[in-house]
């Protein structure tokens, strides 16, 4: 049974991200209004307080995470005033009381507005990365508290394109007089990318129309991956990062059509001891899609060929869900805390649900609730299963 909670008139503007703390008992909320508010969950009543609030940027604020608790409480913010900003609680000195939050840094290489924002996995230490309009992805570590280096920047369009790409992205880049991808004569990698040589360059400047968004890999053993978007193309990279050699793309996900959407929201799932990885986008289009995507030794091992070096894995994804229930565009989607149930959040003004059975090849909507509704709507009329294949 979905339940729902209300805050009342938490801003006095339009509510652009909100976020849950590690244990979810805080909230952190931010607006065009320019102001973060931190909001404390009573238990007993399950009503929500309002902890701090402060002007927190010059412009709108677009993002917020926090980090993991080991490292205090710190959440970063992103702006439309080209910045990222670091904050953190100090300790209250009665117990009645908590502390105010205090702004150690400000990150400022940004040269558009500045999008998503997102600490890293706690084992990789305190590190965050952005994106901004500007196409480009950045990757921060902290040094002490109030220092953050600039360990990464990286242009997201220009990126060493993969020489490996999702199954749909492979077929939707056939020639025209072809119904199917390459299977004969030269690999389909080489022909795929003298194809994308020749089609149009997205700028990706058109702020109104493009999407910019990134999400980590929770997983410590895969090493520091970030699946990220820029600008209006529907296509999502995952780029590998190491402090031995150049990020690289070791992956691009596409539904094959130049025309989809562009990506307003991505999510990296939990992977809880699966074999596999789950991605989720959320689109301009209205289209929410989860990606299967199979890491480059499982890829290689069930192709009866023996691993190769990291360099060179074999990485692969296919899309397993893809609804258009929204009809407009897609705000937000995020994961549960064990990657089981996605949530989606769209201009049609509903937060829709979807889960997977227990094979997890069949997606089905699992409920949703809309800002007017009183009661969730456990079964649409029109929700139906959507069977992506095993």
């Amino acid at each position: 049974m979905i339940q729902t909670g209300l805050i009342p008139n938490a801003h006095s503007d339009l509510v652009t991200d909100a976020a849950y703390d590690f244990y979810g008992t805080r909230l952190a909320t931010c607006s065009l209004d320019q102001r973060i508010k931190i909001w404390q969950l009573d238990e007993q009543n399950g009503k929500w307080a309002v902890e701090d609030d402060w002007k927190a940027h010059d412009a709108a604020v677009s993002k917020l995470s926090w980090a993991h608790p080991e490292f205090g409480s710190i959440i970063a913010s992103a702006s439309f005033d080209r910045t990222v900003k670091v904050w953190e609680q100090l300790l209250s000195s009665t117990a009645n009381h908590a502390g105010r939050w205090v702004e150690k840094a400000v990150l400022h290489e940004a040269r558009g507005t500045v999008r998503g924002v997102e600490f890293a996995p706690h084992h990789f230490g305190l590190k965050l990365a952005s994106i901004s309009t500007d196409n480009h992805l950045r990757v921060y570590e902290c040094l002490e508290p109030t220092a953050w280096q600039l360990s990464e920047e990286i242009d997201v369009q220009t990126i060493h394109s993969p020489t490996q790409h999702s199954r749909a992205y492979t077929a939707a880049i056939a020639t025209p007089t072809q119904t199917t991808s390459f299977t004969e004569g030269a690999p389909a990698s080489l022909v795929a990318q003298a194809l994308l040589q020749q089609m149009p360059r997205t700028t990706g400047n058109r702020e109104a129309d493009g999407g910019w968004a990134l999400s980590w890999c929770k997983d410590r053993y895969w090493g520091e991956l970030i699946a990220c978007s820029s600008g209006t193309s529907p296509l999502v990279k995952i780029v590998q990062l190491s402090p031995s050699r150049r990020p690289e793309t070791i992956l691009a996900l596409t539904p094959g059509n130049e025309n989809d959407g562009s990506i307003t929201s991505v999510a990296w799932a939990p992977s809880c001891g699966r074999s596999y990885h789950l991605i989720a986008t959320g689109s301009r289009d209205g289209r929410v899609r989860v990606w299967r995507v199979k890491p480059g030794e499982e890829s290689a091992v069930e192709n009866g060929t023996e691993a190769e070096d990291d360099e060179e894995g074999r990485w692969e994804a296919r899309i397993v869900a893809d609804f258009g229930e929204h009809k407009s565009s897609v705000g937000r989607v995020e994961w549960n805390i064990t990657g089981t149930v996605l949530s989606s959040a769209g201009n049609d003004g509903k937060i829709r649900l979807w889960k997977a059975t227990s094979g997890g090849s069949i997606w089905r909507p699992a409920g949703s609730i809309g800002v007017e509704q009183t009661e969730p709507e456990e079964k649409e009329k029109d929700d139906g299963d959507v069977d992506m294949g095993s």
